[in-house]
């Protein structure tokens, strides 16, 4: 699996993995209507969301003690390893108090249940805690783990192209890297 940290059309740098965005799989004993209907509502997520929040929750479950992340080749190792440092903070940061509040939220949607019909805000309030906790835990591994930044010629093609705002040559440069990488809707990851 390889890792990629980029910045997207809007210059905000991104974290996602070569593996697709999946289907939420979650374990649960709740009404299988429900949990349908809560992943639906899940997976309206932008992608470049869900790409970032699943390459980080791929990051629990490997072994290795050093991660490849591919990056542009911009900026020196120094100064990437230490943008890469401060985004992991700024991810978990955000990550715990994204939990806070929907722990917050939590009681609140589980009293709707008492309305007829499924509870699916508390479905989607639960698979949105359970990608966040997901995603936290693969945040907290990864600033354990040795990062080895490579250097990828296409994202320096694709940086320069957002920088200079030559939107038109997105597409065809984010082409050529879904190619060169066998990455899938990399448009939907890095613009719109």
């Amino acid at each position: 699996m390889r890792f990629f940290f980029t910045q997207d059309y809007r210059r905000t740098y991104r974290f996602f993995s070569s593996e697709p965005v999946q289907n939420i799989q979650v374990k649960l004993t709740r009404p299988e209507e429900l949990w349908i209907k809560a992943k639906k509502k899940l997976m309206l997520l932008p992608k470049r969301i869900m790409a970032q929040e699943q390459a980080f929750s791929r990051v629990r479950k490997l072994e290795e003690e050093t991660i490849l992340i591919h990056h542009s080749g911009r900026l020196t190792e120094k100064k990437i390893k230490r943008r890469f440092f401060l985004f992991i903070q700024k991810q978990r940061t955000k990550h715990t108090i994204l939990l806070i509040g929907e722990s917050i939220l939590l009681p609140v949607t589980g009293l709707m249940a008492l309305l007829p019909g499924p509870n699916i805000f508390f479905g989607v309030l639960a698979l949105v805690m359970i990608t966040h906790w997901q995603a936290l835990k693969g945040i907290n591994r990864l600033s354990r783990k040795s990062p080895r930044f490579i250097a990828a010629p296409p994202f320096q093609e694709w940086e320069i192209a957002v920088d200079a705002k030559e939107e038109t040559d997105y597409p065809p440069i984010l082409a050529k890297i879904e190619k060169e990488y066998d990455l899938e809707d990399l448009n939907k990851v890095l613009y719109k």
